[in-house]
């Protein structure tokens, strides 16, 4: 690190230290709930073993869905995350939020359901839709791990890994079948949506277990606050199945068959369209219409067992098969136009197996992904008539993409528990052959070719501050990956009209050492946790001009140009006045640069982080009834206003204002009952003022005032 970095980085701690003092100074004293939907269990994501998170030398988090869904009334999988400290929930549109985790978003960040990767080898740069295709309704618990995690999981695990863990079977067997049938629903004013599921589960005998369920969801047009009012194409369809048997073969050994479906159609990118905002100075795009369909299936077979009398005392082992398609439809101001798209099927296999020894507690495997991608592209002329057929869609065609990696992990305890040391390790290789890539310098076929290999090591320390191990502090370094991958290699990206991509076979991993340290506490009225953490980036692959130009158009390539840094303190604290008044802060800062090619020239510059999130709070009150028969909650979610920008944060003018995007400071109300043994409800009114704000780098505002139903009956 050098004297500038060191001076930036301490200025940081300083900064984040002033600011977290005065939002502390300027409010009550919060009081402990389970803000932001938080409940302190077991946390099993971040050492691929059930431990509680005070036990765990990282910033995690578990949310319990059913509380997210009844207390939040949160819409999708995006938005399960909001509160959370470093993380920010762009939406490029309602239906494609993305978040970002300490500042990384898309490939960056990694997303599991029950541990099987949903990234794949077409996920782009920049914020993706791919986590709203993971139906909300369907998932039972969120584990939230901050920072990399790639020793445990591989490439894209940078800025945060998340695994939703899906509905269980029914845990008891009452002596018959039972169907035990649960029906959720959800509608919202200002998303004129409605949102409902109807679910089956049971045991047919001590042995086996079932559920599944359909979820149908229906958004109608977004409405914004006092001024934006009705965003016109910003609703869509969804339609979800999902269905999980679990087979007690004994005690000691389960096996589980998992399936979901999901299917999202019309999902519009309006700011690219003629009906973008213009809101605060922002420029609607030219395109007439701009609409995505998405289809994802999932299948694995899962099998557990423990007490094996072998080398081993815990295996699993996981066989998946994931299909995700995607169609782009576009209209262009001439009304010509373009439907293109990708089918990528994903074979997976992973060995998980755990030691109890003594020379410490060893997690330890191996992971296999296969990717076959294909992917089309069709022009249209402005009479409806095909003009072309592409050599490509988006990514390469015909195009394969394997990685295999292997990893240990061990947990060793000294000084009679009082300091926890994790070392790990992992060693990943990956491997592609793209048969059908566009070439824009002859317009013909070529292919690309490439294989990767990367070593990744992480050491972790959790000193116990107390015997009962209530309070802790750790600390740990931390190396991240991503290997390059089909989007990297082979995507024709349009972002600027004005260029042209060259695809490119030369390019090494991305690298990032991230250090982290923090406390955490849990008193019997007060839970409280802080981390600073600091990111060096390394060889990052960014959009490079090569200074020469195709048919008028300026050519850009990929290359590992990327190095710098990003930085941030986050804080989450609760408190419990009494039985009756609790309440929840959570607070945080960053910051960041990198190098990139600002302008069509050749020139790498240091810039700030794209899109990099302002300091940020969500402050929140709750009051309960003794049998918490009834409950109340206020809320406040504030962030000043995200004027750090990059040259392209300045360039899109179709999703952040001229200058930044406006601070805000929205409020809301809960409230709740348990009507019966069998029926809650609550009523929640979002955005209570009615303003007009966005999340930064979002392509539509967040909802105007938002009347919000949410209910769950068991029959």
């Amino acid at each position: 690190m050098d004297n500038v970095s060191r001076l930036k980085l301490h200025h940081g701690i300083m900064m984040g230290l002033v600011w977290f003092s005065g939002i502390s100074s300027s409010l009550a004293v919060p009081n402990q709930s389970e803000g932001a939907g938080v409940t302190s269990n077991l946390v099993v994501t971040a050492l691929r073993i059930p431990r509680d998170e005070l036990s765990v030398p990282y910033t995690t988090y578990k949310l319990n869905a059913d509380d997210t869904q009844l207390r939040k009334a949160a819409r999708s999988t995006p938005d399960v995350f909001q509160g959370i400290p470093s993380v920010m929930g762009q939406k490029t549109s309602y239906g494609q939020g993305s978040p970002y985790f300490r500042g990384f978003t898309g490939f960056r960040n990694l997303l599991l359901v029950d541990g099987v990767r949903l990234n794949n080898s077409v996920f782009r740069d920049g914020p993706n839709q791919y986590w709203s295709t993971v139906d909300s309704l369907s998932v039972s618990d969120y584990d939230v791990v901050m920072g990399p995690s790639s020793v445990l999981y591989g490439s894209d695990a940078i800025g945060g890994t998340v695994n939703a863990m899906t509905v269980a079977p029914p845990a008891e067997y009452s002596g018959k079948t039972v169907w035990a049938p649960v029906l959720t629903y959800r509608g919202a004013t200002a998303e004129r949506s409605t949102m409902g599921r109807l679910q089956l589960g049971g045991r047919v005998n001590e042995q086996v277990g079932f559920v599944g369920g359909v979820s149908v969801k229906n958004y109608g047009d977004l409405r914004g606050g006092d001024e934006v009012g009705r965003q016109l194409h910003t609703g869509y369809d969804e339609l979800d199945f999902d269905g999980r048997v679990d087979v007690n073969l004994n005690p000691d050994n389960r096996v589980t068959f998992l399936h979901q479906s999901v299917s999202q159609d019309d999902v519009w990118r309006t700011h690219k369209t003629i009906y973008g905002l213009t809101w605060e100075g922002l420029k609607a795009g030219d395109e007439k219409s701009r609409f995505l369909d998405q289809h994802r299936t999932l299948d694995t077979l899962t099998y557990e067992g423990k007490n094996l009398n072998t080398f081993a005392d815990r295996m699993k082992v996981i066989l998946s098969r994931q299909d995700q398609q995607e169609d782009e439809s576009r209209i262009k101001i001439d009304n010509s136009g373009e439907v293109q798209g990708f089918d990528v099927t994903t074979w997976g296999t992973s060995l998980q197996l755990e030691s109890d020894t003594a020379l410490g507690s060893w997690v330890y495997g191996a992971e296999y992904y296969h990717d076959s991608v294909d992917s089309y592209l069709n022009k249209y002329k402005a009479n409806g008539t095909l003009s072309k057929a592409g050599i490509q869609g988006p990514v390469a065609d015909d195009a394969t993409y394997d990685s295999i990696g292997l990893y240990v992990q061990d947990t060793l305890s000294f000084f009679d528990g009082k300091l926890d040391v994790i070392p790990g390790a992992r060693y990943t290789a990956t491997q592609t052959d793209a048969k059908r890539v566009l070439n824009p310098q002859n317009n013909k076929v070529m292919s690309v070719e490439g294989d990767w290999d990367t070593v990744a090591g992480s050491l972790r320390l959790l000193h116990p501050l107390t015997q009962d191990r209530r309070h802790a502090v750790f600390a740990g370094v931390s190396q991240g990956f991503r290997a390059p991958n089909l989007s990297d290699l082979t995507r024709l990206d349009t972002a600027r009209s004005n260029e042209i991509e060259t695809p490119v076979s030369s390019l090494d991993p991305e690298h990032f050492l991230s250090y982290e340290a923090g406390v955490k506490s849990r008193f019997d009225c007060v839970s409280s946790a802080l981390t600073y953490y600091y990111t060096d980036i390394e060889s990052m692959i960014v959009r490079a001009p090569t200074g020469r130009t195709i048919d008028g158009l300026n050519e850009v390539t990929k290359k590992n140009s990327g190095n710098g840094y990003i930085q941030g303190v986050e804080w989450f604290n609760t408190v419990t006045v009494s039985e009756s008044w609790s309440g929840w802060l959570s607070a945080s800062w960053m910051d960041g640069e990198v190098d990139s090619y600002p302008t069509s020239a050749p020139a790498k510059q240091r810039d700030t982080m794209t899109r990099l999130m302002p300091p940020t709070a969500q402050v929140g009150v709750r009051a309960q009834t003794g049998n918490a028969k009834y409950w109340a909650e206020g809320v406040c979610d504030a962030a000043e206003k995200a004027d750090k920008l990059s040259a392209d944060d300045k360039r899109d003018t179709q999703r952040i204002p001229p200058g930044g995007t406006p601070g805000y400071a929205v409020f809301g109300i809960r409230v709740g009952s348990q009507v019966t043994s069998s029926l809650a409800l609550s009523l929640a009114v979002e955005n209570l003022l009615n303003e007009d704000y966005r999340i930064h780098g979002s392509g539509c505002n967040e909802p105007g005032r938002n009347f919000i139903l949410t209910g769950r009956y068991t029959f």
